[in-house]
């Protein structure tokens, strides 16, 4: 009876000895990552790894840094500049964006925000001042849709010009990312483009619904008897805003045919608040009623010429999205403004 119950033992032994080697098991019968570890070798582990994409190190900038701008010229950056001068609006508004303030030397006449904008030296109007320019002796000078002989005649003066010329929303905030690239402050620029396209959603989730024979058309005049057709970004904000553009069958900015815009009859005419006549002291918007024959168009039939901000439409910088907004509120308030 002794001998039988020692056999007994042994046997139970043996299985149970085998269930565990067989519950340890080897490489394969266990995943490799079933042990966490000690907290100590956990957080060894968690900082030995590769950081996040969008994290403060992947959003350094490595230079020297190679960069194309809009003329299709290439220039290096051996460091970040240090001195960044801006003799456009839109770049301006990008720079200070970015939180670039104390590395700003220069601005163009015409930069009127952020407010501090307009303590910054001044480096020329629609005409650049060359010496001004010099003076500043900016690392790189930052311009939006420079005409090819100014360009060419400041970098035959030693002047490192980057030129931006943007034709859609997208490519502004491209350029928005590509200016925090070459200055170092890639993160800042993330947020920026990131506030800008929620912006843009803001609109095209609002105006989504409309069917193609419930969109106005719509006439824009920027400066007195000029307007804007397809291949612009203001062309494009008419069409994210939900309208159809009445000049939309040109190209570029042009002078606009009275005949034309009175047999589109557009829905809405929108015009920039910044124009007043001298003379007269009457705005765009009044000069537009009265033009002849433009009595018979529905936008004035139905009191639907509006204002809208000329700086937040006409300028390509990171207050586009916030010009599209005003757009669409002029265009479909009861869908911005439910």
């Amino acid at each position: 009876m002794k001998a039988m119950m020692k056999s007994w033992s042994v046997l139970l032994f043996t299985i149970m000895m085998a269930l565990t080697l067989a519950g340890c098991g080897g490489d394969e019968a266990a995943p490799k990552d079933v042990n966490p570890g000690t907290p100590a070798q956990q957080e060894e582990e968690q900082n030995t790894q590769t950081p996040p994409a969008d994290s403060d190190d992947e959003l350094k900038t490595t230079y020297p840094l190679t960069v194309t701008d809009a003329r299709g010229t290439e220039i290096t950056f051996e460091q970040a500049p240090t001195k960044v001068a801006s003799i456009s609006p839109s770049e301006t508004e990008k720079l200070f964006a970015l939180g670039l303030d104390e590395e700003i030397v220069g601005v163009s006449d015409n930069d009127d925000y952020p407010e501090a904008a307009k303590d910054k030296p001044k480096l020329g109007g629609y005409q650049v001042n060359e010496e001004a320019i010099i003076a500043a002796a900016a690392d790189v000078v930052f311009a939006a849709s420079m005409n090819a002989q100014s360009a060419e005649e400041l970098s035959a003066l030693g002047v490192t010009l980057f030129v931006n010329d943007p034709k859609t929303i997208q490519d502004v905030m491209d350029n928005i990312e590509l200016i925090g690239q070459i200055t170092d402050r890639q993160k800042e620029a993330k947020a920026v483009v990131e506030q800008m396209k929620q912006e843009l959603a803001s609109v095209t989730e609002a105006v989504q619904s409309l069917k193609d024979e419930e969109k106005k058309t719509v006439y824009i005049e920027f400066s007195p008897g000029w307007t804007v057709g397809k291949g612009e970004f203001m062309d494009e904000v008419i069409a994210l805003a939900g309208g159809t553009n009445a000049a939309g069958d040109q190209e570029g900015w042009f002078e606009i045919s009275e005949e034309n815009i009175i047999a589109v009859n557009p829905d809405v005419i929108l015009y920039t608040d910044d124009v007043v006549d001298e003379a007269t002291n009457k705005t765009l918007g009044e000069m537009i009623k009265e033009r002849g024959g433009w009595d018979q168009i529905d936008a004035i039939k139905n009191d639907q010429v509006i204002a809208v901000n000329a700086n937040l439409l006409s300028r390509p910088g990171p207050r586009i999205t916030q010009g599209l907004i005003e757009v669409a509120k002029a265009v479909y308030p009861q869908l911005m403004n439910p």
